[in-house]
């Protein structure tokens, strides 16, 4: 039997995220408020729809506070904040009520955008009305009439948050306690939607009407270096999502929209293929031999390219050439099936790098 298929056909497991991990020691917390007794696990209900029980650890607690932790279990997923300690505090407050705040380790917004105010601890909608429904359950089942108030805090936090856009999206200090389903799905592409929306609101809210998508970390740099003018917040991983992060960049009130990328998912662009995942759609060869002989490519230039392994080697062969025109016309092209893609209403440019980070074409196409 081959390993490697047995091992990639083998079902990927499913974690739990931080504002579930959150929700639970809050509850255990305010458990061994109330009660005095350590607690060693705490079920909570999910979002997702069940059950889930944690293990709950380092429990401390006096007749005012009581506080516990517990450690995010995230699955196959390549979470920043997988094994963080999750820690919750819980104590009396003058009044009714449930205060929530973060402490050590989580974040705090800093700009406008997000769905938390400004001022407030980065815990997403979602994970705050976990939090609050759950310990006021607590509070109710044991008739306790008093308030509580309930800090979450990350030991670690303000480090995992170095491998994150927390900074990038003014979230300062530390992670978010996010969430809204309460599972974490390895490699979901719900929550990279999720987390490019953000972004672009974030870049709305900054006033950014000139918006830089790229497809990663490396054509990132080298936007920031084409548009050293834009701030920072304008420019946004978007991934594999071209038709997605443009449909919401205009729906956010973008005029303007640089794609910018290499030739293996940028030449699918061309072709009007909208979400460029290696397995999503092929490299169409004979599109790019194509368009090489309308920038002025000769027959054997054609033959050549239909016959290249991948699409960088086609553009290899372009520039051996001597055909520059080639790189142009696929951003053109590019531009054109994005402005067609999103309806009009916005200016979309595409601009095609190496490796290296120099500019090979440049176009846009007016909507």
């Amino acid at each position: 039997m081959n390993e490697g298929v047995d091992k990639e056909s083998k079902p990927m497991r499913h974690g739990f995220t931080t504002g579930a991990c959150a929700t639970a020691v809050a509850k255990a917390a305010a458990v061994m408020l109330i009660t005095q007794q350590p607690q060693h696990r705490s079920e909570i209900w999910l979002p997702a729809g069940f059950y889930h029980t944690f293990d709950v650890i380092e429990c401390e607690y006096t007749r005012d506070m009581a506080q516990c932790a517990t450690i995010k279990d995230a699955g196959d997923d390549p979470d920043a904040t997988d094994k963080a300690k999750i820690v919750a505090t819980v104590t009396w407050k003058d009044g009714p009520g449930i205060e929530l705040d973060g402490g050590a380790g989580v974040g705090r917004v800093t700009k406008p955008g997000l769905p938390v105010h400004v001022g407030e601890a980065a815990i997403n909608p979602v994970p705050r009305r976990m939090i609050a429904k759950t310990v006021q359950e607590v509070l109710d089942e044991h008739d306790v009439h008093k308030g509580v108030r309930v800090v979450i805090s990350v030991p670690d936090g303000e480090e995992m948050a170095k491998k994150t856009l927390n900074a990038r999206l003014g979230i300062v200090g530390g992670i978010s306690i996010l969430g809204t389903r309460g599972t974490v799905v390895p490699f979901s592409t719900s929550a990279y939607k999720a987390s490019v929306i953000q972004a672009l609101q974030v870049a709305k809210a900054s006033g950014c009407k000139h918006v830089a998508l790229t497809t990663g970390g490396s054509s990132e740099k080298y936007a920031m270096q084409i548009y050293s003018d834009l701030p920072e917040e304008a420019f946004v991983q978007m991934g594999d999502f071209v038709g997605f992060s443009l449909q919401h960049a205009k729906r956010l009130g973008a005029e303007k929209v640089s794609l910018i990328g290499m030739m293996g998912k940028f030449s699918k662009v061309a072709q009007g293929v909208m979400m460029v995942h290696s397995k999503s759609a092929p490299v169409d060869l004979n599109f790019l031999a194509d368009v090489a002989v309308e920038a002025g490519g000769d027959e054997s230039l054609r033959a050549a390219i239909a016959d290249a392994n991948t699409a960088s080697q086609a553009g290899d062969l372009a520039l051996e050439a001597g055909v520059n025109a080639f790189f142009e016309l696929l951003c053109r092209y590019a531009s054109m099936h994005a402005v067609r893609h999103i309806g009009g209403g916005m200016t979309v440019e595409t601009i095609l790098v190496t490796m290296k980070g120099d500019v090979l074409g440049r176009a846009e196409a007016v909507g």
